[in-house]
């Protein structure tokens, strides 16, 4: 038979023979496939091994790099300054995902941000026990010291003092006499305040997720710019103690 002709004869196929019956309780039967897998995984192994002994072997004393000042030992791994101050949730975040990402969630979470002051843009957002917030409040300019002694803001508003305290919906005396305004029953009304206690819990978490998100930002910005080449010098340090860097201007040719 032919050269060409000898690939098309019939073969007999050699089947790998699989676990006995009476071995069955040992597992699957070992093929060669797997065998192979097996002895390349371990020789990569040792040939690594191999390598980390070599470099022990015929490694500096004197050596040193500026990273072994930013690093340390804890439970026998080695923790970086910069990873161990960033919140788990934020370096997980960094570690399996792209700065496009989070700029896309920075986009949406801030779209949410702006719908939910659009709806309590009345509302008074900040918390009563914090005293160093900025509460909103409607400021009336008169003339001279005399108006401001003599000012009443039940007659400046044409309302009653009732309504003077409020924030929105202040009605005016004409309108309160031409007809009976329209008021929400009681389960209507503590539907309404509970579902605005919501809006505003809604939009503290998204201000501060925001706040995180814009650290993870830049923090994956930095990261990528230590990697790369150039001359910079530490300047500062931020709120968290990291460094701040700034780099030298290099003129692109």
């Amino acid at each position: 038979m032919s050269g060409s002709l000898r690939k098309f004869a019939p073969r007999r196929e050699h089947k790998e023979r699989g676990q006995l019956k009476g071995r069955k309780r040992l597992g699957l039967l070992e093929k060669h496939k797997d065998y192979v897998l097996r002895a390349q995984d371990h020789k990569g192994k040792q040939k690594q091994l191999k390598r980390l002994r070599e470099r022990a072997a015929t490694r500096n004393p004197d050596e040193f790099y500026f990273n072994m000042e930013r690093s340390q030992m804890k439970d026998g791994v080695h923790i970086e300054e910069r990873k161990e101050a960033m919140a788990a949730g934020m370096e997980r975040l960094m570690q399996t995902q792209d700065i496009k990402y989070v700029r896309m969630q920075r986009d949406i979470n801030r779209h949410k941000i702006a719908k939910l002051e659009s709806e309590l843009h009345l509302a008074n957002v900040a918390s009563q026990d914090d005293e160093t917030a900025n509460t909103p409040q409607h400021t009336v300019f008169v003339d001279c010291q005399k108006d401001v002694d003599s000012f009443d803001a039940t007659t400046h508003f044409n309302t009653l003092p009732e309504f003077v305290d409020r924030k929105y919906n202040r009605p005016t005396v004409e309108s309160l006499g031409k007809g009976e305004i329209a008021r929400p029953s009681g389960s209507v009304l503590k539907k309404a305040v509970l579902t605005r206690e919501a809006r505003l819990r809604e939009l503290k978490d998204r201000l501060e997720r925001e706040q995180k998100l814009k650290r993870v930002e830049a923090e994956m910005q930095l990261r990528k710019a230590l990697k790369e080449k150039g001359k910079r010098s530490k300047v500062g340090t931020d709120q968290l103690g990291l460094a701040i860097y700034k780099w030298k201007a290099d003129r692109k040719k």
